[in-house]
């Protein structure tokens, strides 16, 4: 009896088995509806194709057109179907603040090469642009280019030779060194292949302590300008500081008071 009993139960169980393995294969797998994404209008903007520093001229290698959401692009993105020829018109203007890599063009960020703020964005950091007077006689016969270098040599009276000789002594010393001609007058660089600049005025880089010294000198004696070449200004590039310590040491700037000269230290 107890034997009938097991294979009822065996034959039961491998029924029910077979049962379930038939209803699941029968059973659909359930369909997963897929939900489109929400379109969004695009317009193509101008774009940094790599990283832009300040100081450099935008060329069409420079920039790209780039898809962007149209609902994100604000007043001041240069857009395709408004400005299609932006790239080529823009060709030659400079950054003054850095663009990254795939950040949109904005013109608040660039400056015409023509513009006020052109001397500006060229200069380097903690640099400043000083102009000062010079003539033919003062300034090399005319030959200094914007991005020259030059030394800067100061002539005035030695009263106190003058007044242990009895008669005039002009000295002269150099109180700068292989600094860099920014402009002369309004010239920043040489056009249509013109090699003489002649020019009233002459813009320096200088850093902030050249400054000084060379504001100094102006009221002291007359300035010159003397060219260096162009391998001597690349192989005997003295650091700032450098530069003005060596003015200062070959006699740097000095005041006469009741005819005695007497180095001045520029704080």
């Amino acid at each position: 009896m107890k034997a009938a009993r097991v294979v009822v139960l065996t034959i039961a169980l491998g029924a029910g088995g077979i049962a379930a393995l038939l209803a699941g294969r029968s059973e659909k797998p359930a369909q997963v509806k897929q939900v489109a994404a929400p379109k969004v209008d695009t317009v193509d903007i101008l774009v940094a194709k790599a990283d832009i520093p300040t100081g450099k001229k935008i060329s069409p290698q420079d920039v790209q057109w780039q898809p962007w959401p149209a609902i994100t692009a604000t007043g001041n993105f240069i857009r395709k179907n408004n400005r299609p020829d932006a790239i080529e018109k823009m060709s030659g203007l400079i950054v003054r603040a850095p663009f990254v890599a795939g950040e949109p063009i904005r013109e608040a960020k660039l400056v015409n090469a023509k513009g006020s703020g052109y001397m500006a964005a060229i200069l380097p950091t903690g640099m400043r642009a000083v102009s000062t007077q010079i003539s033919p006689e003062t300034g090399a016969g005319g030959f200094i280019l914007p991005n020259d270098h030059v030394d800067v040599i100061l002539t005035k009276r030695d009263r106190a030779a003058e007044k242990a000789t009895g008669s005039e002594v002009q000295t002269s010393e150099t109180i700068l060194s292989n600094v860099r001609v920014l402009a002369i007058d309004q010239a920043v660089q040489e056009k249509n292949g013109q090699k003489v600049v002649v020019g009233k005025t002459a813009t320096l880089e200088l850093s902030p302590r050249q400054v000084e010294t060379l504001a100094l000198a102006q009221h002291l004696g007359s300035l010159s300008l003397a060219l260096r070449s162009i391998t001597d200004a690349r192989r005997d590039k003295p650091t700032t500081d450098e530069n003005t310590e060596r003015g200062r040491r070959n006699g740097g700037v000095n005041v006469i008071r009741f005819g005695v000269s007497t180095p001045t230290t520029v704080q």
